[in-house]
Order: structure tokens, then C-alpha cells, then sequence
């Protein structure tokens, strides 16, 4: 069996969403229809945008889910970089880069609240 792993991030606009997700991880969707963006993140993963506009989910519901993106390596320099690139492109940040135990992190949140963290890949 063939398997890929889709993590479904809610959303409350699946294009607006996709912009931003674009914009951060530096690619196009893979797959697009009006409420559901797919980006195609490797052999046997993908990041899902979802709005629900099929299951009448309201925009009031908070979003709390969070996506890692890990960084090959892994050096302070490295993430450090992005969160600099990210906070002067306007993300909203929620900490800064500490040390979380596993090596330097930060975590920041999309338009619909969810968080991001960026990690090294371990």
C-alpha cells in the first residue's frame, strides 16, 4: 500500500491561507479547488488547507492546530535568518527563538491563528 501523510491545517480562507503558506515555504499549491490547497512537501507528505465550507464549520470557531518546519541541520544561524526574514515580512510572531531542549525554536501563528514552530529537523 501506497501512503502519504496529509496534515490538515483549518482555515478560514483556503486561497488567502495558501498565499501566506506560499509565500513562507517558497512554492505553488499542488492541488487547489475553492476550499481545499494542498502543497506537496516531499515523497509522503503534503500540508492540506482546509475551510470547511462543505461542513458548515463557522469562522468563529479559534484554530489551534500547529504546524513544525523543521530546518535541515538545524543551525542557530539558520533559524535565526528565517525568523528575522518572517518578522520583517509581518508574520506574527508569538516567541522569539529559545532554547525548547531540543535546540533553538520559534513559533509564530497564520492569519487564522494557527501556530507555526520552527525547528531543527532531529
Amino acid at each position: 500500500m501506497t501512503a502519504s501523510v496529509v496534515s490538515i491545517v483549518y482555515v478560514n480562507d483556503a486561497p488567502a491561507a495558501a498565499r501566506f503558506y506560499g509565500d513562507l515555504l517558497g512554492m505553488s499549491p499542488s492541488f487547489e479547488t475553492p476550499g481545499y490547497i494542498t502543497f506537496d512537501l516531499g515523497p509522503g507528505a503534503d500540508l492540506g488547507l482546509w475551510s470547511g465550507q462543505f461542513e458548515d464549520l463557522s469562522p468563529d470557531v479559534p484554530r489551534t492546530s500547529e504546524v513544525c518546519l523543521a530546518i535541515d541541520g538545524g543551525r542557530p544561524d539558520e533559524l535565526n535568518a528565517t525568523f528575522e526574514q518572517w518578522k520583517s515580512n509581518g508574520v506574527t510572531i508569538l516567541r522569539e527563538p529559545h532554547d525548547a531542549g531540543f535546540g533553538l525554536t520559534f513559533l509564530a501563528a497564520d492569519p487564522d491563528g494557527n501556530r507555526i514552530r520552527v525547528a531543527p529537523k532531529g
